[in-house]
């Protein structure tokens, strides 16, 4: 199901985009009106030679052509889903399964706007795969509480009762992780990042129960789903 893709850190988030073209549909991506909730923060990635979006916690996003979408995820879950005859498809990150009130921190609310933005984007229900990644308890000494254990729980028995197969996943253990996807292949990949990435990322997750956090982070070997 996991088959390694490269091994070396994908950097040059700053880095500026490759011609003419590449700065234009930035600049058009850039300057689009966004729904709620629909992430914003737009970059080129010098590595993948493509213009990318990175999806906050809390936030989702949905395309038919590939655009890079990518998250860095602790305890969070990542839900990468497909239609795999129309090739559209999108990614959202949420905090926790259940909460009050309309926000995509919590799963049942992340999910339902994640699969209806890809129904309104020309998706069909009966061909939806899924790919799910995060989870992970990646506090020490933590792990009573389960957050990333509730997560996955939650969002693959989500997936089942809505029939929607999950064709990979990686989920749980002690890593955080960075996930790029691609919708119109519905190709993903995963880094398991350094625990020396861990503080920065938990403090991002934290700060996003409240706001929205913008930062960047980058990591180690890549695994292609």
């Amino acid at each position: 199901m996991m088959q390694t893709a490269a091994h070396h850190s994908t950097a040059g988030h700053a880095a500026g985009p490759g011609s003419g073209a590449n700065a234009a549909r930035l600049a058009a991506l850039k300057a689009a009106p966004r729904k709620t909730g629909e992430a914003s923060f737009f970059y080129y990635d010098s590595h993948f030679h493509s213009e990318a979006v990175k999806v906050l916690p809390g936030e989702y996003f949905v395309a038919k052509e590939d655009i890079l979408i990518m998250t860095t995820l602790g305890s969070c879950i990542a839900a990468c889903i497909w239609d795999r005859e129309r090739r559209v498809g999108g990614m959202n990150h949420f905090m926790l399964p259940e909460g009050s009130g309309d926000s995509g921190r919590y799963g049942s609310y992340a999910m339902e706007v994640l699969i209806n933005e890809i129904l309104k984007a020309g998706g069909a229900r009966h061909s939806l795969e899924a790919k799910v990644f995060g989870g992970g308890a990646v506090i020490s000494g933590m792990n009573s509480i389960n957050v990333g254990e509730r997560n996955t729980r939650f969002v693959l028995d989500y997936l089942r009762t809505e029939r929607i197969t999950v064709v990979s996943k990686d989920v749980m253990d002690i890593y955080p992780r960075k996930v790029c996807f691609l919708p119109a292949s519905g190709k993903a990949m995963v880094k398991r990042l350094a625990s020396s990435n861990t503080e920065a990322l938990l403090a991002q997750e934290a700060a996003a129960a409240h706001r929205a956090v913008r930062s960047v982070s980058t990591g180690g070997s890549v695994d292609l789903f």
